[in-house]
């Protein structure tokens, strides 16, 4: 029998006005209390208990009130959380809600409540490059030299990059160790298999990109995209198969990625795209910048400087602060909505995936890549106020919000007032001189005898003419 729901007010005060007439000595006439069983589908011994409670009262109105109001129902008491208990468990016991319920003594669904209800909150944690102390002051100094005065604003901004090229390799996989498909309750599961999982096809990529430049209208004028080149050959076949005969050409990854082969990528493919590419009323010194990988060449190469110097372009090579990928679009988010576009293909062989991945490149719209330039911008502004280190997150800046509103910014602006304190950092730290080029590029001259005070006179939001 389905349980009845509770009893309104007005049931229990029309129920005891019912079992008092007729009562005798305290108790209900006889079969009143099965009459109003029946009259109001209720059980027996909520009729009991509503005239047990009824004889507790002397005043007949008083019982009445009384019973009019619904009994209360405890509740077992919830368990409070313990905010300081949870933080004083050692991480790696709190990897797990099973682990995190066993050390604070309490149930996983509690926990779970917890969680949905924000007062535990869930984190991924990535490891990050160890840094030094000369790497941390790299990184200030390279992000300050990105700065510049911005005459039209009137305050400090970051250089527009658009002479810059973003450089670096990626190793692209024919396919996941592990993947997730969403299937029909009758659908049969994929069964994919391979040789051995620590040996998946691969094709190292080696992508360079610049910032896109866009008119007043908002309309591209230039990508950005220089291009994305693999390190493949084509090798004959060995034998025959039954897939090809024996001498039949094939696409085949380079496995080991020499020096002679990335000088190979910078003369013959990269600095010939950047020519064809490169707007022709923009400047013709650019610089490419590259990680300190020890199979990439330097600058001062003559085959390289050849070529760079050819055709009216002044190309250098540049390097990042060492350990810091956080300072290279690519690394930054570029290689992953590459990734996110390719792994959607369906790659059976070499050329598979070698397509897959340039057309996801092509795929890519531009204003993607401008608004990892922003990141890369929002990411320096970090790197001054953590002095260096990469312990920070990347903020959020609702740039697609912005882009509806037409708000987007070119670049970003820099508080004065930060850059004076990385400044006195480094001249702390003996990482800046008053013959340094970043100095002098502050206004500052070499007969100053206080060359912090005279920068932070030309910081001023002032308009100084030698910034």
């Amino acid at each position: 029998m389905a349980r009845r729901k509770d009893l309104s007010s007005f049931e229990r005060a029309a129920i005891l006005q019912f079992l008092l007439e007729g009562s005798k000595n305290g108790k209900p006439g006889r079969g009143k209390l099965t009459a109003a069983v029946q009259k109001w589908k209720s059980s027996r011994r909520t009729i009991s208990r509503l005239w047990a409670a009824a004889k507790k009262q002397k005043d007949r109105g008083e019982v009445i009130s009384c019973l009019s109001k619904k009994p209360s129902n405890p509740r077992r008491k919830r368990v409070e959380i313990d905010l300081g208990l949870i933080a004083s468990i050692d991480l790696t016991k709190r990897s797990t809600i099973r682990r995190l319920a066993c050390g604070i003594g309490c149930s996983k669904t509690t926990v779970g409540r917890w969680i949905q209800s924000g007062l535990i909150r869930a984190h991924t944690n990535a490891i990050k490059p160890d840094l030094t102390a000369p790497n941390k002051l790299l990184r200030l100094r390279f992000s300050l030299e990105a700065l510049e005065w911005d005459r039209i604003v009137r305050s400090l901004s970051f250089k527009s990059m658009h002479n810059t090229v973003h450089i670096d390799e990626k190793w692209f996989y024919i396919t996941k160790t592990s993947q997730r498909f969403y299937l029909t309750p009758e659908e049969t599961e994929p069964h994919r298999t391979c040789k051995s999982k620590k040996f998946i096809q691969k094709v190292m990529f080696m992508c360079a990109v610049c910032r896109p430049v866009f008119d007043d209208d908002g309309s591209c004028l230039f990508d950005g995209k220089i291009g994305i080149f693999p390190f493949t050959e084509l090798v004959p076949a060995k034998r025959k198969s039954k897939n090809r005969a024996a001498g039949t050409m094939e696409l085949k990854p380079i496995q080991s990625i020499t020096k002679e082969v990335v000088k190979d990528c910078f003369i013959n493919k990269i600095v010939p795209a950047i020519k064809a590419k490169w707007p022709a009323n923009a400047s013709k010194t650019i610089y490419i910048q590259q990680d300190n990988a020890r199979p990439h060449i330097q600058d001062s190469d003559p085959d390289f400087r050849a070529v760079a110097s050819a055709d009216g372009f002044d190309i250098h090579l540049i390097n990042q602060p060492p350990n810091s990928p956080d300072t290279n679009i690519n690394d930054l988010g570029w290689f992953r909505a590459i990734q996110s576009l390719q792994t959607e293909s369906v790659c059976n062989s070499v050329s598979d995936l070698v397509n897959a991945v340039i057309n996801s490149f092509n795929e890519l719209s531009p204003n993607t890549l401008n608004k990892v330039f922003l990141s890369l911008q929002s990411c320096m502004i970090e790197i001054l106020k953590v002095k260096g280190r990469n312990s920070y997150k990347i903020p959020h800046m609702r740039k697609d919000a912005l882009i509806r509103q037409d708000m987007l910014p070119l670049n970003l602006q820099v508080p004065s007032e930060l850059v004076r304190e990385c400044i006195s950092y480094l001249i702390e730290h003996g990482a800046l001189s008053i013959t340094d080029s970043l100095m002098q590029q502050l206004g500052v001259n070499a007969g100053c005898t206080n060359e912090l005070e005279v920068m932070v006179h030309n910081l001023q939001i002032q308009g100084h003419e030698g910034l």
